[in-house]
């Protein structure tokens, strides 16, 4: 059956209501708003999303006033040295009898280290000893024999001059008289011989005992009980059987490179720290600029410098041998505005976080080092500056979300 057609703009009205007039719209105008209302949601969500500028997360340190030193460092590590070190043997040979010492023993001077057998040389020190003693009994029957000719020389003299005996028997007595007078003297001699044996004698049994030259730390031992030493040529010098450090004398021996030569002196103050002691430093002072530069390695030569401990209690107890790191202050100053050092880029400019954007500043700086330097110009306490330099997205108009601020 035919459904009878419906005029649009003639629909019944409903009960109770008005009936209103209803214009004609082209249906094709419809649908050129659905579009266009569908491509303006599309532009704002795309605006929103995929095209919505990106925000960067960064990490930011904040401007503070705080302490800043110039400062210059060994290129290599420094060691830990003793001014006073010495590597000791016995003057002779021989087999060691007794080593009353052992390795970190505290020595004073003069104390014994080591002795070797001397029976042979205690032997030898009483023969001379004997011969001395038989020279001096030698002496006093040959200086007496002398004043008694001596004596008969006077007597025969006067009686040559009352005539009473004849010249001859004063020649007799003057000859006797004169022999006894050598034999005397020669009986001194032979005594003055006979101690120099002893001295001999004596000397080389003190050899065989080796002595502390120093107070110290005997810092290795490499003889044993029983043990033969030879005695070592100068040409060909042995191991040193005991070593002995002087702890009063530590030092710090570190080199520096040669372009620091012309701006350090003695008496600059200077820190310290090791390896053995991690995350602590010590305060000390230059005490010694070396003379002149070493030519060991002709591209990075070195000068020698020293330093020495305040801390001169501490220093006794380090090991010389261990590596050391000093810091020499140049100049310092207190109470300046400071950033990290790694913040500022090339040209002196730091990136700035203000209003959730990276502004470049640029910069005016002071004194500086590997850590902080001084801003003189261009910043002021409290900005944020970005520490996070490692990405490529991290420049200047970037959005950026501070994600982490480090402590300085």
């Amino acid at each position: 059956m035919a459904i009878p057609a419906v005029s649009r703009t003639t629909l019944p009205p409903i009960a109770g209501e008005a009936t209103i007039g209803v214009s004609p719209v082209p249906w094709r105008w419809i649908r050129r708003g659905l579009i266009i209302a569908v491509l303006v949601g599309s532009g704002v969500a795309l605006r929103l999303t995929y095209f919505a500028p990106t925000v960067v997360p960064v990490s930011v340190v904040r401007a503070e006033v705080g302490r800043v030193e110039e400062i210059v460092t060994n290129n290599k590590a420094g060691t830990v040295n003793a001014r006073r070190r010495a590597s000791l043997n016995p003057e002779m040979g021989g087999r060691i009898e007794r080593l009353p010492v052992k390795e970190g023993d505290r020595v004073r001077e003069g104390d014994v280290l080591l002795e070797l057998a001397d029976a042979e040389l205690q032997a030898q020190l009483s023969v001379q000893e004997n011969a001395s003693m038989a020279a001096q009994a030698s002496v006093i029957e040959s200086c007496a024999a002398a004043e008694l000719a001596a004596r008969n020389l006077g007597r025969t003299g006067r009686l040559v001059e009352d005539r009473l005996v004849s010249r001859q028997a004063f020649e007799q007595s003057m000859s006797a008289a004169v022999g006894a007078a050598a034999g005397c003297a020669s009986a001194r001699a032979r005594v003055e011989q006979a101690d120099a044996a002893v001295d001999m004698a004596q000397s080389s049994l003190e050899k065989t005992v080796l002595r502390a030259p120093f107070d110290g730390v005997v810092s290795r031992v490499r003889g044993q009980l029983g043990e033969w030493l030879a005695p070592a040529p100068a040409t060909s010098p042995t191991p040193s059987v005991i070593e002995l450090i002087d702890t009063r004398s530590i030092y710090v021996r570190a080199p520096l490179d040669e372009v620091d030569a012309a701006r350090i002196r003695a008496g600059l103050p200077v820190r310290v720290t090791m390896d053995a002691f991690p995350g602590r430093s010590f305060r000390g002072r230059l005490t010694m600029v070396g003379a002149f530069v070493s030519e060991a390695q002709q591209q990075n030569r070195t000068l020698d410098v020293d330093v020495e401990l305040e801390d001169a209690a501490f220093a006794r107890t380090l090991l010389p041998g261990i590596s050391a790191d000093i810091e020499i202050v140049l100049q310092a100053r207190d109470s300046v505005l400071r950033v990290p050092t790694p913040a500022i880029l090339q040209g002196g400019r730091v990136l700035v976080v203000r209003d959730d954007t990276l502004v470049s500043v640029k910069v005016r700086a002071g004194l500086a080092n590997w850590e902080y330097t001084e801003v003189l110009d261009g910043l002021t306490p409290g900005e944020q500056i970005v520490v996070s330099l490692d990405r490529t997205e991290v420049r200047e108009g970037a959005r950026v979300r501070v994600e982490a601020e480090t402590t300085p």
